[in-house]
């Protein structure tokens, strides 16, 4: 990728990430990038590739793949808080908004498998963990899909609600939150 085709991409993300992606326009994209219109058309056939390729790149989606939850330590308590803290810890803010600006109706049916990738890491490592505790005899038979669910839901819950309202909504900061959701979940569960 040559350096004015970044440059492109990154002010087309940042403004789709602040904007989303129907108000962003393609002169707001050539004045961020400090190029004219023409060469985003040359370089790009429009708005939305540039968008699409955008979204290919890792610097523009959330790092989260399996491999960032492989230091359990088969514990329920301190496992289930090290999955979330690894999601919030790269689901940030500003990923987050960037992720609501894409789902605009004329991006989101290609722009929707990058978006899933993050909560099908997610789930994916997190139901197979269940089942090996199962496995090893640390949790009942139970349904590991939903369970694992349950933990995405209020990890993707708390990331977004702090990225649009900040502190405003509550005071819970993440460690907090991530105990206390975790203290609740287990106590939920029967236990073996």
């Amino acid at each position: 990728m040559d350096e004015t085709s970044q440059k492109i991409i990154d002010a087309t993300m940042t403004l789709i990430r602040d904007k989303g992606y129907v108000a962003t326009t393609t002169k707001d994209i050539a004045k961020l990038a400090g190029v004219n219109e023409c060469t985003l058309f040359r370089k790009f056939g429009s708005k939305k590739d540039i968008a699409l390729t955008g979204i290919g790149q890792e610097k523009w989606r959330g790092n989260i793949s399996r491999d960032i939850f492989q230091d359990v330590i088969w514990e329920l308590q301190p496992d289930l808080e090290m999955f979330m803290r690894a999601y919030m810890e790269r689901i940030t803010p500003d990923f987050v908004n960037l992720s609501i600006g894409l789902r605009a109706p004329q991006l989101y049916e290609e722009a929707a498998p990058y978006i899933m990738k993050v909560p099908q890491a997610f789930l994916s490592a997190l139901t197979e963990y269940f089942q090996e505790m199962h496995r090893k005899g640390k949790l009942p038979s139970l349904d590991f899909p939903s369970l694992a669910m349950t933990i995405f839901s209020a990890t993707f819950g708390f990331t977004f609600l702090k990225a649009s309202f900040e502190q405003k909504l509550s005071p819970e900061d993440k460690d907090g939150f991530i105990r206390k959701s975790v203290e609740l979940f287990i106590s939920g569960i029967p236990h073996c």
